[in-house]
């Protein structure tokens, strides 16, 4: 994985925003299967040409309580509405899905990891 890009006014390495952090999503979709692991393949992208590792689970609505339990994440990324509560950030991401919205949902993704520290 490539953690660092030249910087077009010298050769000089600039290090990238992720470099070193991993971010990690909890990818919720009706079913737990097929869009959770399209946004997720999708985020993984985005996120490793920032420098980011990447680490998702697919769950569905259902799963969400008992993954959280389990797990550490960063925020939910939905399709489909997680009606619980839950003490991260949850991201619609059925645009980013589609492709209507890529920059927007990345936006708000960027300013969770900030409040973060990552």
């Amino acid at each position: 994985m490539l953690f660092k890009k030249k910087n077009k006014k010298s050769d000089n390495a600039v290090p990238l925003r992720g470099e070193g952090k991993t971010v990690r999503v909890l990818s919720v979709c009706g079913s737990g299967t097929v869009s959770s692991t399209m946004i997720a393949v999708k985020m993984q992208e985005k996120f490793e040409e920032l420098g980011y590792g990447f680490q998702a689970t697919e769950v569905n609505p259902g799963g969400v309580k008992t993954a959280l339990m389990s797990g550490d994440y960063d925020f939910i990324a939905y399709t489909s509405p997680v009606e619980e509560e839950v003490n991260i950030p949850k991201i619609n991401a059925v645009n980013f899905m589609t492709g209507f919205a890529e920059e927007e949902f990345m936006e708000e993704a960027l300013h969770v990891l900030d409040e973060l520290g990552k």
